[in-house]
């Protein structure tokens, strides 16, 4: 039997575009992992499912849905990526996350057939693996997050009942292309025939791309700040309610869950969160348009207890100090509103770290402006950017900032600076926001899940 250990050193063995570059020639489709599916029995046809793609807001969209899935009785298995502290995040069943011994037991169960194709991926690997696990612990309901892109996302095998396109932007523009249209065709590749679509509110360039897959595959499509909006009510620093109204004309076989929503809590920060769960209810209130048991009770008790950690988190409150994971345009926009809306603070000190292939110029464009002293840092993923050339680049903006290679160093200069109005964030990629967040648990006496380091970061031998 292997070890823990040893399973993950497996599933890293093999191709893994998250931890290496994207740059070179690769190869996306979905006959490898179709013929490994089938091998498995064709798991992912034994459970319905919601599929989720887009450039920001999949990850808590999913959680959200999924926490609703489970408050309404439901049995629930969440797929998702990356992870923060250990790899078991990514698949989980009934909110909890698969345990070491499952995965140790269906990672055995895949090598013998895995060693019959070339070119398998890391994320072939793990969607084979969830897969076949939400099978064996016979979920009713399974949330799935893309990967990268969609149309030739790993997760595109499965048939949802409703299909999901969060906010759009620009990331990994080398493989989904440079120009919008170009990604938002890829995103909008999950769109299957005659399957509802729900689309957060989007730029008129992916909105076209997505009303024309819509049109063409006959999917009907809810569209959110058209047919469902929302309003903030208030908040605090544990999160903030909000208020929903549904547009959608009654008519036959409508759903109950297209009403109006008074005073829901989220325990999330930040405006884009509201729009996150607008579009978390709207594709809820479709499930139950098609027969599936809800109510609104369930809708308001899965959005309050939904999990979805370093995400705009907040640490400690005197001085704040806040992680997030944010790591590209979109994403950085939605911080940097969220810091000055939600936040009051004296003066901003910024951890900051990036990872190669992500646009760090872009963001720092909307933080510096904010911030009153930066750190930067590198994570320890693979493809996090040396300090020393991040540092070149605030010089050639014109700040300055102090160099601290490791995260929880560069973490504790920055609380030892701020003063109790000050607000510390740890951003730029969700790995220095997860370092972050490591750290000062531990420091705090907090127990939490965290993988040992594997073993080609022990050896500095990155997997190829």
């Amino acid at each position: 039997m292997l070890t823990y250990q040893e399973a993950l050193d497996y599933i890293y063995s093999f191709i893994d575009y998250e931890r290496t570059s994207l740059e070179g020639p690769h190869r996306f489709d979905l006959s490898r992992i179709t013929a490994l599916l089938e091998l498995l029995g064709q798991p992912h046809r034994r459970y319905k499912a919601v599929h989720i793609a887009g450039t920001k807001g999949k990850g808590s969209t999913a959680a959200m849905i999924e926490s609703i899935l489970r408050a309404a009785g439901y049995k629930t298995g969440l797929f998702t990526s990356p992870h923060l502290h250990t790899y078991r995040e990514r698949i989980q069943t009934g909110g909890q996350l698969i345990t070491e011994k499952r995965l140790v037991a269906h990672v055995e169960r895949l090598i013998p057939l895995a060693e019959r194709f070339s070119g398998l991926t890391t994320f072939e690997i793990t969607t084979a693996l969830a897969f076949s696990y939400f099978a064996h612990e016979k979920v009713e309901w399974a949330i799935l997050e893309t990967g990268l892109g969609g149309r030739l996302d790993t997760t595109n095998v499965a048939d949802p009942a409703v299909v999901v396109i969060t906010l759009i932007g620009y990331d990994h523009v080398d493989v989904l292309g440079h120009r919008l249209s170009q990604i938002a065709f890829e995103k909008a590749g999950i769109i299957k025939e005659g399957r509802p679509v729900v689309s957060m509110p989007q730029r008129p360039t992916a909105l076209r791309v997505i009303k024309r897959a819509c049109r063409e595959r006959k999917a009907p499509l809810t569209l959110v700040g058209r047919d469902w909006t929302w309003e903030r009510k208030g908040f605090d620093l544990k999160g903030q309610r909000l208020d929903l109204h549904c547009h959608q004309k009654p008519h036959a076989g409508s759903s109950t869950l297209c009403r109006d929503y008074a005073s829901l809590s989220l325990p999330f920060l930040g405006a884009h969160q509201l729009v996150n769960a607008t579009t978390v209810v709207a594709t809820v209130a479709e499930l139950a348009r098609q027969g599936v048991s809800l109510s609104p009770q369930n809708v308001a008790e899965g959005l309050k207890t939904t999990s979805w950690p370093g995400r705009l988190e907040v640490l400690n409150e005197e001085p704040l100090l806040v992680v997030d994971g944010a790591h590209n345009l979109e994403s950085t926009e939605a911080l940097a509103q969220a810091l000055k809306e939600y936040f009051g603070f004296q003066r901003l000190i910024l951890v900051f770290g990036a990872l190669q292939g992500h646009d760090f110029k872009v963001m720092l464009r909307e933080l510096l402006p904010l911030a009153d002293r930066v750190f930067v840092t590198r994570s320890l993923h693979p493809r996090a950017i040396d300090a020393q050339t991040l540092a070149q680049q605030f010089k050639a903006l014109g700040r300055r900032c102090q160099i601290e290679p490791q995260v929880d160093e560069a973490l504790w200069k920055a609380l030892s600076q701020a003063e109790e109005a000050d607000l510390v964030c740890a951003t730029g990629s969700l790995s220095v926001a997860a370092e972050a967040r490591a750290a000062w648990l531990e420091s705090q006496g907090v127990s939490f899940q965290r993988d040992p380091p594997p073993t080609w970061q022990v050896s500095g031998q990155v997997p190829a």
